[in-house]
């Protein structure tokens, strides 16, 4: 049986490491509920009901403009590219993100700007969100501290904030009518990780694609079937086509086989994240975008049906000071 407990593990985030608790009431555990039915997904939050299914008024499209190969559409903002990608009326929406790095670029994460942006336009259509947060099972003994510790290397690259924005993100979603669920290792993934030595990542990364892909097949059983189902967290885990040597890690394709094929891929890109390294290069988008080059609206990119990357508008540039300018930075004499 999962269950739900109050011990809060650090968040494993995909292919960047695992976030460090971030501090501040936003990184609290949440409040532990009665125990769901067995192999239920386990909510972030306490749970409540699921108000009816209520009817979306339609909306007209976004505008957009084209703008080069794998179907470019610039829109003149992320929400309205977000649109554009929920007019496919998906069952289920997978988001993944590239997750914020402690020396990474500083701007509003990808996780906040969802938050802010983007989450409100999935209700009331939406009824579920499961969210890569790993809530420790807390009947499996000292192997659960065990794994907590092999995760130290791991968690090390990600911003302080991460674990919060998550946990955030699922009180809002609450809020918005949407139950928000985390994921609940069982004691044998805990067991079999602890004894992976050099392999615990990859059998970390296993894991998350494990519970995701079972809560949420659970989760098409028990909700009704106009009602979207989305997923949240790292951009590798999404994938539809996933790259050689990672299918173990994505439940892309086995999600859109049981939707029948009614599963959307979607990756949230901030551009000042994006560095021209081996695991950015690799991305199908990458030789089409130019953030020097780009206009001031949001990017979508798909490079096979049912696959996005939404790339956010670019930062205003700090104002740069012209000749003269210290002068007239400088009060009047008095």
């Amino acid at each position: 049986m999962v269950k739900q407990v109050g011990l809060l593990l650090p968040l494993l985030l995909l292919s960047c490491g695992a976030a460090k608790p971030a501090s501040g009431p936003a990184s609290a555990a949440p409040t532990p509920t009665p125990a769901p039915s067995a192999n239920a997904p386990t909510s972030v939050v306490p749970t409540t009901t699921l108000s009816a299914t209520a009817t979306v008024a339609a909306q007209p499209p976004p505008t957009f403009r084209d703008c080069g190969e794998l179907g470019c559409k610039t829109f003149a903002s992320a929400e309205d590219a977000f649109d554009f990608v929920l007019a496919e009326t998906p069952r289920v929406l997978a988001v993944g993100e590239a997750h914020a790095q402690s020396d990474g670029p500083k701007a509003a994460s990808s996780t906040r700007r969802f938050m802010d942006g983007l989450l409100s336009h999935l209700a009331p259509r939406a009824s579920d969100l499961l969210i890569e947060l790993w809530l420790a099972n807390g009947s499996c003994g000292k192997v659960e501290q065990k794994v907590q510790k092999q995760q130290g290397a791991v968690t090390a690259p990600q911003a302080t904030t991460n674990q919060g924005d998550f946990v955030e993100l699922g009180h809002r979603a609450k809020a918005l009518g949407i139950m928000p669920h985390a994921l609940v290792p069982s004691c044998e993934q805990y067991q079999k990780i602890a004894g992976a030595g050099a392999a615990d990542i990859e059998d970390m990364l296993g894991m998350i694609k494990s519970v995701t892909e079972h809560d949420i097949e659970q989760l098409l059983t028990q909700r009704a079937p106009d009602r979207l189902l989305v997923a949240y967290g790292g951009a590798m885990h999404n994938d539809l086509v996933p790259r050689p040597g990672r299918e173990d890690f994505s439940f892309g394709p086995a999600l859109a086989l049981a939707t029948g094929g009614h599963y959307v891929e979607l990756d949230l890109v901030i551009p000042e994240q994006i560095k021209d390294s081996e695991a950015w290069r690799g991305l199908p988008w990458y030789p089409h975008y130019s953030r020097e080059k780009a206009g001031p609206g949001a990017y979508l990119y798909s490079w096979a049906p049912h696959a996005y990357a939404l790339l956010f508008p670019k930062s205003d540039p700090a104002p740069t000071k012209g000749p003269g300018s210290e002068a007239r930075d400088k009060p009047a004499a008095k």
